[in-house]
């Protein structure tokens, strides 16, 4: 497991900035001067002077999930401004991603981006596009794995890092009995993250739920089942907005006074800290992190640039509760956070 210290994490942060930089200055001498866009539905940087090329992103995202929903407007923004032609899919299960993948690689594309939430399956095909030259990058999910499968960068946050962050607050909160629910099991960041909160709660007792993520009924029924069978159960801590929101609802049902927090944002989660249903929630950005899985390939085919220095280029974490959710609510809802 790469650990993020504090070395990594300054070394992660000046990357941004060199980012920054690069991205200013070729902007600045190939874009058309794009004003900033008034209809609140994203961003509008112009359009870049650069040959067209095409970029492959394939996600283990299930269909409907607000998350991915934001993963993939990060990277139409950057596609838009970029002059890169985008083709996005997804498919929740590996085999499936996988074959996604070769039919990326079939339709001739340059450059791909890929989530690596179940490395086994899809390493056979992110070999077959490095074997034959074709840039990838990996984010969200595989940072144990995306270096050996030969992926040149990775965007997103250390899983075991950001669960530890969550279980030290639970257990500076007064946590005793938690529930971490997995909406896909098997998925190696969500698994990581409960071993994080586990780990952080250090004494604490972390019990882990599995629940199919793709059923929100299953979903409500199987954790209120669980806080009825289990009163001690204090707080629960889910791996995404959408299963937080129905955790509420189970709670209700359940006449539990379980506390609620989360992983990851929508818009609809702001409403929910600023009402306190839900306590706080741990965001990877993940608007950022398609951004800058296409940003980091355009860059690199048009000037051979990586990103990261053979580390991952962090996204998160970092904690939205009612202290700070007044800044980011206006964004979330337009939403891009």
């Amino acid at each position: 497991m790469f650990t993020t210290g504090s070395r990594s994490r300054g070394t992660s942060l000046k990357v941004a900035g060199s980012v920054a930089a690069v991205l200013a200055l070729m902007t600045a001498c190939s874009s058309t001067g794009g004003k900033p866009d008034s209809s609140g539905g994203g961003m509008n940087a112009g359009s870049a002077d650069t040959p067209r090329f095409t970029v492959a992103m394939v996600t283990h995202g299930p269909p409907g999930d607000t998350f991915w929903d934001l993963i993939r407007k990060g990277a139409e923004t950057a596609a838009a401004k970029d002059n890169i032609d985008l083709k996005y899919s997804s498919e929740l299960e590996a085999p499936n991603q996988a074959n996604l993948i070769q039919n990326a690689l079939d339709s001739d594309v340059d450059a791909v981006a890929v989530t690596l939430a179940k490395p086994e399956a899809l390493a056979p095909n992110v070999k077959k596009a490095t074997d034959a030259g074709i840039p990838v990058v990996a984010f969200n999910a595989g940072i144990d794995a995306w270096k050996a499968m030969g992926a040149k960068s990775f965007f997103g946050q250390d899983e075991q890092v950001s669960g530890e962050a969550a279980g030290k607050r639970l257990q500076e909160e007064g946590a005793k009995k938690v529930v971490c629910v997995i909406q896909d099991q098997g998925n190696v960041a969500l698994e990581s993250r409960c071993a994080g909160v586990k780990a952080g709660m250090a004494g604490g007792v972390v019990e882990n739920l599995n629940v199919n993520g793709t059923d929100m009924p299953s979903v409500q029924s199987t954790i209120a089942a669980k806080l009825q069978e289990d009163p001690s159960i204090d707080h629960i801590i889910t791996l995404g907005a959408p299963i937080a929101l129905t955790a509420v609802k189970s709670a209700d049902n359940a006449g539990s006074d379980a506390k609620i927090a989360t992983f990851d944002t929508n818009a609809a989660l702001v409403t929910a800290i600023e009402d306190g249903s839900v306590q706080w929630a741990v965001d990877q950005q993940p608007f950022l992190q398609g951004y800058l899985a296409v940003d980091s390939l355009w860059l690199y085919l048009n000037n051979r640039n990586v990103i990261g220095g053979g580390l991952p280029t962090l996204t998160g974490p970092a904690f939205i509760d009612k202290s700070n959710i007044d800044a980011i609510a206006d964004y979330a809802k337009k939403g891009t956070r």
